[in-house]
């Protein structure tokens, strides 16, 4: 009988009646179960009762009581807001009755350092962001993907260019010559501040916690005063055991072209540059009729949208006896820019693999190997802010045009140039973990890992000699490659104690020895004079100009750590908690006498809502206070800082020039650990039965002995010298609330908010009042500044108080004559001393917000799910390096459509300065170039329906879901860049304390995608 249904089932099968006859064996066996859903001992109405994987259920009654039709093969889900969800099989049970447990969203288990805890245990503070918010946004970075996720953590977009990077600050920067981006720690593997995150598969991740007080950092030591961010990926557990998972994903987006600052049309651009001339006293560029000139959009030009396509697949699972559990998968990823030449492509592997060897063993690996192929872009969005619109991009014989008329001088074509060049990197790299872990006795864990991280890339590029502005000089091509390897390994070892006494007393004690070297060293060659384009800088041997060419090398920089680190955790009662961390740390970068510093922690917590007197009240459903108080450090200099080094020096002997060298920097072999001592304090609570959660954190963190370069007697032959001096510090708040605003059968309504501030001070500079940071060549010192007492940066320069009306205002002003002009711009003589100069500069705004803030919205309806997510901030600024050459200065670069309403004679009240001003009157950095950079996101919405597989007929599988997307849809700033969150400079060298510089970077486009994701 059997293979006769068999057999009628496949012809039907094949006749595409499969959804039919499935719906017929559900139905047949089918059968009515009825039961009471209890909690705390009183039935529970309105709790939902659902079939898993699909969308049928029903809801309790008044009395606790519910009827559902189900299969033997179903399992059912019973859930209610603030109480744990519990799946139960029917079998061929006709009755089943269920008690729900209190769901306490302080019993969530977060990842901490070499270990895990429920979130009810923390002392100190941690912020998680799940698998799920991670791949809501369909990024090429994982960080991309925090942005306003976690309170107190500020992710900035330095580019829009694809795999770009973020800057990110976990309660404000520590450092002023070190780094301040936080630890990265994945699977266990110390990967420091600095590892290229696009190695990393979004999909791969299980979840991601942001360490930020000193209870939860102090037992990374020395490298966690900046945070930790520690990424746990997926593994095998969970997915079953004897038959494997498959899951497989796919989206394809759209990039649009954003909208692009507004300037003057063809005409008035025309207008303003002749009007420029006439007032300097030179020719008109642009005598004829303006419709004579080009009219040419450069942006239209380089700029399309472009397309993103993203593929995954993954077999996870475990073995029937669950002795072993794997996860493995691939990723492909491929971004083409919005600029022309630009894009990266990326394969990704990762296999986690743990085998339980026998009762006692364990052991397992973690491997994530990548290739990425990535054009870095050889035209800059910045640079087409700088072309007029009547630059000919032909000449009349149909070549590239390579002169600017304007200025006399060769013109970088970009159109040619993105024709013509290339700049590509190929990068490898290999993390991995395999581990050891043995448990001789019950509660006694001992582990030891290794953790290889083995990088390589290679850099090429090539300027053609057939741009034309090489043609117009007569220069040719030349071409550069560069290679840089590296090698870490880190080994860690640790043993872990648990114990339980009197039912009173929980004690887990853990201790540990770490070992970590890192080395890298870099090569480049460049050849000059390479007259043809065929093998590009496939052969740098074919340059011609041996006078010019480069080559250059790094010695190996090492890097050594060695430490030991012990945590104990105690809970009296499960109410009273302690936490007691101390970590010793020993560097290879600082001298004999200084390489070794100890940081200690102390954390407690109080469990209020478990104390008898709050067994009556209704207000809360859980309640806990805690506080913390340690010590991190920070080593803030690379390898060899403390030595003195040799520099080129040649000298004459006997009327012959003799190469020498002579020492280039004082040696310093007293240098120190920067020292950051925080203090942490919170209050964590639920209400209504844990439908809202929420949590304030207030904290104080002051570093000291700041690695500062020091003026020093020049009779030492030097300047300055790098010295442990000055402090600053960074105190703020934050704030989360998740709430589940309805919740039932059908319709599910889910929210969270983040709020954060910071407030950063500079305490002490070492005797200094301020300190100048030079950011750009042009302006020289002036428009960022270290100040005591300030924020650390803050941007500087006069005050720009309009346009100079009339000569006698000029002359009553007291600034030197000849220096200023009617119409010309008017900044303050703040000392009255008659010129304008940096003496006059004051503070014009910090890069650093008042305020940053997230706010997310979960909405499920049947088998329907939106979500949107706004993001932004509030009270920062940004320096906007364009309007020296966009809003001042002369009529060969573009000016603001602003510019349009200039000073002139029949418009003499105008606050916009005249053209041609700055013939006469110096521009300095001035408030002009400091702008709000307060702004609103949506950073993204999703909306998914998934699909009933179990009504369709869809044999074998479980899931399966289609979502279209739109990310960066909506954006509200006055930055006349259009888009605030930029950093010219990046996160590293001059960028860790340069933030908030915006020279017109590579843009965030808006993005639409389409996707599709099943489980078997």
């Amino acid at each position: 009988m059997l293979n006769l249904q068999l057999r009628i089932f496949k012809k039907i099968e094949d006749s595409g009646c499969v959804c039919l006859i499935l719906s017929c064996i559900a139905i047949s066996n089918a059968q009515s179960i009825s039961g009471t859903v209890m909690a705390e001992g009183q039935p529970l109405p309105g709790a939902t009762v659902l079939i898993k994987g699909t969308t049928k259920a029903t809801s309790t009654d008044i009395d606790g009581k519910y009827i559902i039709s189900a299969s033997a093969q179903n399992v059912l889900v019973f859930s209610y807001i603030g109480y744990a969800t519990k799946e139960v099989p029917v079998a061929n049970k006709k009755q089943i009755d269920v008690v729900l447990e209190t769901d306490n969203k302080l019993d969530e288990v977060v990842v901490i350092g070499y270990g895990a805890q429920r979130k009810s245990d923390l002392t100190g503070s941690v912020s998680s962001v799940s698998a799920k918010d991670i791949t809501a946004v369909p990024v090429s970075r994982v960080d991309q993907a925090l942005q306003g996720r976690a309170s107190g953590v500020q992710v900035t977009q330095n580019s829009g260019a694809p795999g770009a990077s973020t800057s990110i600050r976990v309660r404000g920067g520590n450092s002023i010559t070190g780094s301040n981006e936080p630890l990265w720690v994945i699977d266990g593997i110390i990967v420091g501040n600095n590892y290229d995150l696009n190695n990393l598969n979004s999909n791969d991740i299980k979840s991601i916690e942001i360490l930020k007080d000193a209870s939860s950092i102090a037992i990374y030591g020395s490298r966690g005063a900046n945070g930790v961010v520690l990424v746990t990926t997926k593994n095998g557990s969970g997915s079953g055991g004897g038959k494997p998972q498959v899951s497989a994903g796919v989206y394809t987006s759209t990039q649009l072209v954003p909208k692009r600052p507004k300037f003057l049309s063809q005409a008035e651009q025309i207008e303003y540059t002749n009007e420029d001339a006439r007032f300097r006293g030179v020719a008109e560029p642009f005598p004829g009729d303006p419709s004579s000139y080009p009219d040419n959009d450069y942006f239209d030009l380089l700029l399309k949208p472009s397309p993103i396509f993203n593929a995954d697949v993954s077999i996870s699972g475990a073995s029937e006896n669950g002795n072993v559990t794997y996860y493995n998968s691939l990723n492909f990823f491929n971004q083409d820019g919005l600029i022309e030449n630009s894009g990266i492509e990326k394969y990704i592997f990762r296999s986690n693999i743990d085998f339980k060897l026998s009762k006692k063993l364990k052991a397992g690996f973690r491997v994530n190997y990548s290739r990425i192929i990535q054009d870095n872009g050889v035209v800059d969005y910045g640079s087409l802010l700088n072309i007029l619109p009547t630059q000919p991009i032909y000449n009349a014989d149909g070549s590239y045009n390579g002169f600017n008329d304007v200025i006399g001088a060769p013109f970088n074509n970009p159109v040619a140039t993105a024709k013509l060049d290339t700049d590509q990197t190929t990068s490898n790299n290999l993390l991995g973990t395999v581990y050891l872990e043995y448990t001789p006795i019950p509660n006694l864990i001992i582990r030891s890992t290794f953790n290889p991280d083995i990088s390589n890339s290679k850099r090429n590029e090539f300027n053609s000699s057939q741009r034309p502005d090489f043609l117009s000089v007569g220069e040719t091509g030349n071409a550069k490659v560069t290679a840089v390897s590296s090698f870490g390994w880190n080994n860690e070892n640790t043993i872990q104690y648990s114990t339980q006494f009197n039912d009173k007393h929980d004690l887990t004690v853990l201790g540990g020895a770490s070992f970590q070297k890192y080395t890298s060293e870099a090569f480049s060659a460049q050849a000059f004079g390479i007259t043809t384009d065929a093998v590009g800088f496939n052969n740098l041997g074919l340059g011609t100009d041996p006078s010019r060419n480069i080559i250059a090398s790094s010695y190996p920089n090492p890097f050594q750590l060695v430490s030991f680190f012990g945590r104990a955790n105690y809970t009296y009662k499960d109410k009273y908690l302690l936490t007691l961390v101390g970590r010793y740390d020993g560097t290879s970068v600082f001298a004999q006498g200084n390489q070794w510093g100890f940081y200690p922690s102390i954390a407690g917590a109080w469990k209020v809502s478990e104390e008898d007197f709050m067994q009556d009240q209704n207000v809360f459903h859980d309640l806990k206070l805690r506080a913390s108080y340690g010590q991190a450090g920070n080593q803030a200099i690379g390898a060899y800082a403390t030595k003195a080094i040799l520099v080129e020096a040649n000298t004459t002997l006997n009327g012959i020039q003799q190469p020498g060298l002579t020492l280039g920097r004082p040696a310093n072999p007293n240098l120190g650990w920067e020292t950051t001592t925080s203090f942490d304090m919170a209050l964590e609570a639920s209400f209504l039965k844990g439908r809202i959660f929420t949590e304030f954190n207030y904290y104080h963190k002051k570093t000291t002995d700041l690695l500062l370069d020091v003026t020093i007697p020049r009779q030492t032959g030097f300047t300055s010298q790098l010295q442990n001096v000055g402090a600053l510090q960074n105190k703020g708040w934050e704030f989360l609330l998740k709430s589940t605003n309805i919740q039932n059968s059908n319709f599910n309504w889910n929210s969270t908010l983040t709020l954060s501030s910071n407030k950063n001070k500079v305490l002490d500079l070492g005797g200094k009042q301020f300190i100048d940071v030079v950011v750009d060549q042009i302006l020289g010192a002036g428009n960022l500044r270290i100040i005591k007492g300030e924020t650390v940066p803050v941007f500087t320069g006069v005050r720009y108080l309009g346009t100079w009306k009339s000569q006698e205002e000029i002359d009553a002003s007291g600034l030197a004559s000849g220096t200023q002009v009617v119409g010309g711009p008017k900044f303050e003589d703040l000392n009255k001393d008659g010129i304008i100069s940096n003496e006059d500069n004051v503070v014009l705004g910090s890069p650093f917000p008042d305020l940053i803030f997230g706010f997310e919205n979960n909405i499920s309806y049947k088998n329907f799910d939106l979500s949107f997510y706004f993001q932004g901030t509030v009270g920062n600024e940004v320096y906007n390096l364009r309007s020296r050459g966009n809003y001042f200065t002369r009529g060969e670069n573009p000016k603001f459509a602003e510019i349009a309403n200039r000073w002139t004679p029949d418009n003499p009240t105008s606050d916009v300065p005249r053209a041609g001003s700055d013939g006469v009157t110096a521009i300095p950095s001035n408030s002009k170039d400091v702008e709000d950079g307060s702004h609103l996101r949506l950073k993204n919405v999703r909306l998914a329906y998934n699909f009933p597989v179990d009504k369709m007929g869809f044999k074998g599988v479980k899931n399966m879901s289609v979502y279209v997307s739109g990310t960066n849809l909506l954006l509200l700033s006055n930055f006349r860049l259009i888009d605030p969150e930029t950093s010219r400079f990046g996160k590293n060298g001059l960028g860790n304390i340069a933030q908030g510089f915006s020279n017109g970077e590579y843009p965030n486009a808006k993005v639409l995608s389409l996707g599709l994701n099943v489980t078997f």
